[in-house]
């Protein structure tokens, strides 16, 4: 319980209040503003809508849109990933979005209800270093628990985001016992040594520190775009006949349910995922689009290159819990 609790305290001791002038719409983001700003300020130029982003953790801004209940300002909430926007759908915390709207969007990447929608997909890869052989090995992120791994691993605190949808995604596919096995290795290898930040986890494998990493596949494009020459490469886990597939998250927004610019709130996500919003989300993140037909970065392999873990999005958030109590229960840094 530890991770929801303090992000809990957190809303309660950092939480803001604003009030929204006329013609602002107010967005409660759990994404960096870097990902955000790019399409926020081309929705604006187009509609002259003002955008006002409230940016914080997605856990605790959608703890902060429960205690706020019809009280929030908010006119939009985005998360960094789709557990906690299927939690705030069971919560009641959003309302439907127009059908017409939510379909552009692939039933496997929005709620069934229709109360949020993914904008964008990312992949849970390995970023390795392309110097050290002693890696070949490692096929699946199961062999991250091999022992061999002792000191080379990077992964980040349990507590990130990206990591507990992506341990959901192993325990549905692979079942409990084994996920638990596979955080206890991981457990050992690292030592309690943790990141707290991916790209801190591709600067130590392309440095030499670490041998192999766990992280979004973006970040590695990221760094290579300051560093062309770092001998480090994307290696997606999990392929082949037997193979799971990569776990897959994606990033979305939903309306809330007590939103006071409804019908801005409207045009706000009419605009995301339209092709000019998903195209600019592409090349922002180097994220996936969610939406059929738009290209993505043409650095990041194609989508259809590898298999992807055929879990629906929405299971994230009907899973957490029990992911979070795996994760506890190993005692995961």
């Amino acid at each position: 319980m530890r991770n929801r609790t303090l992000s809990l305290l957190l809303v309660l001791l950092l939480g803001w209040s604003g009030i929204a002038a006329a013609g602002e719409l107010i967005v409660y983001s759990g994404r960096s503003d870097r990902f955000v700003k790019p399409v926020v300020e081309a929705f604006t130029r187009q509609t002259g809508i003002e955008v006002v982003l409230h940016t914080g953790s997605s856990t605790s801004l959608l703890n902060k849109l429960k205690l706020e209940g019809d009280r929030t300002t908010a006119d939009i909430y985005i998360s960094n990933d789709a557990g906690n926007l299927q939690k705030g759908a069971d919560l009641g915390l959003f309302r439907a979005v127009r059908k017409s709207i939510a379909e552009r969007i692939p039933a496997n990447y929005r709620a069934v209800d229709g109360s949020w929608l993914g904008l964008s997909a990312r992949a849970r890869v390995l970023v390795v270093n392309t110097a050290q052989q002693e890696t070949d090995f490692v096929k699946s992120v199961f062999d991250l628990a091999d022992p061999r791994l002792a000191g080379q691993l990077g992964i980040t605190h349990s507590g990130n985001e990206s990591y507990i949808a992506g341990v959901t995604v192993y325990m549905l596919k692979a079942g409990k016992d084994k996920t638990r096995a596979w955080l206890a290795g991981m457990k050992k290898n690292v030592d309690g040594k943790v990141f707290n930040k991916h790209s801190k986890i591709v600067k130590a494998v392309a440095s030499g520190k670490k041998s192999i990493g766990l992280v979004n596949h973006y970040y590695i494009y990221r760094h290579l775009d300051k560093h062309p020459d770092a001998p480090i490469v994307i290696r997606f886990p999990d392929q082949g006949k037997d193979g799971m597939g990569v776990a897959w998250n994606v990033a979305g927004a939903a309306i809330s349910r007590y939103a006071k610019h409804g019908e801005d709130a409207e045009r706000f996500l009419d605009f995301v995922t339209s092709e000019e919003g998903q195209a600019i989300f592409a090349r922002a993140n180097r994220e996936y689009p969610t939406r059929p037909g738009v290209a993505a970065a043409p650095e990041v392999p194609p989508v259809d290159s590898f298999t992807v873990a055929d879990v629906p999005m929405s299971d994230l958030g009907r899973y957490r819990d029990e992911t979070l109590d795996l994760i506890e229960a190993v005692g995961m840094p």
